[in-house]
């Protein structure tokens, strides 16, 4: 790998250190250790928060993986612009992401099928400092075996221009998917409750509503990504529903994160 886009928030939304985030995201994934016989999902939505926050609700998600890890080859990855303006979606400008943990191979064919749409560009300031994306490699680099990356950040776009960029990668049990996003933000630990239960039943629902950024940060990729997996009869399971005042922080103002798990229906596919 030539250009490896270095870990902007290592240190800060998780440990800097190889050996304790190595020793974290083991322990996070032990804790959150599904039933056995849980289906490896096509898909997830999780949180990106500091570990300290949403790390044990991600992990949720993650762990599901491990019965799947041998066969997941890549991870196509989106998650919302934090700090540069985008229009449409946005590919980096880099061969490779680096963690505390080691360097990801971009997955090129994917990136070359994709920037054939009209609203997908290259950014290399988009991903500089975004960490909606980064915070999700720890995770998948201690679950997977070896996998490339499909990283994108979201910005001004369609439902359906997020579905086609979708589409064009959507693959087979080798590619697996995953949207980042939070939930509510800065509100009471009753009302966050109460919105981000509201907002799960959405996402859940097989013709819920679309979701605004008031209820999820990421609701454009997320909105994107329910209408794929709509189409595809996608299954969706929700494994953690928490916020900020479950986890470190306190109950005055807080941020909601879930775990959800997306499962192909089988007999759909025969």
């Amino acid at each position: 790998m030539k250009h490896i886009r270095p870990a902007a928030v290592a240190g800060s939304f998780y440990p800097g250190q190889a050996a304790t985030l190595a020793d974290d995201v083991a322990a996070l994934l032990k804790a959150a250790a599904p039933p056995a016989g849980a289906p490896a999902p096509k898909a997830l939505i999780v949180p990106h928060a500091g570990y300290i926050y949403s790390g044990a609700i991600a992990a949720h998600a993650y762990a599901l993986l491990a019965t799947a890890a041998q066969h997941i080859t890549r991870v196509v990855l989106l998650g919302p612009a934090h700090r540069v303006a985008v229009r449409g979606l946005a590919l980096p400008d880099a061969d490779g992401f680096a963690t505390p943990l080691g360097a990801v191979e971009i997955d090129v064919d994917g990136a070359r099928a994709v920037s054939a749409l009209p609203h997908v560009t290259t950014s290399a300031s988009a991903h500089a400092w975004e960490h909606s994306l980064e915070v999700q490699l720890p995770f998948l680099q201690s679950v997977l075996k070896k996998f490339k990356l499909l990283p994108l950040v979201v910005g001004d776009a369609t439902p359906d221009e997020v579905a086609a960029v979708l589409e064009q990668v959507w693959g087979g049990s080798e590619t697996l998917i995953v949207i980042s996003s939070d939930l509510s933000h800065y509100l009471s630990y009753e009302d966050a409750r109460r919105i981000d239960d509201r907002t799960t039943q959405a996402i859940l629902a097989p013709g819920g509503a679309p979701l605004d950024h008031e209820q999820a940060c990421g609701a454009t990729p997320v909105n994107g990504f329910l209408l794929a997996a709509r189409r595809r009869g996608l299954r969706a399971q929700l494994l953690d529903l928490r916020n900020s005042g479950d986890t470190a922080g306190n109950r005055d103002l807080v941020v909601g994160y879930a775990a959800i798990a997306f499962q192909e229906d089988v007999a759909r596919e025969h």
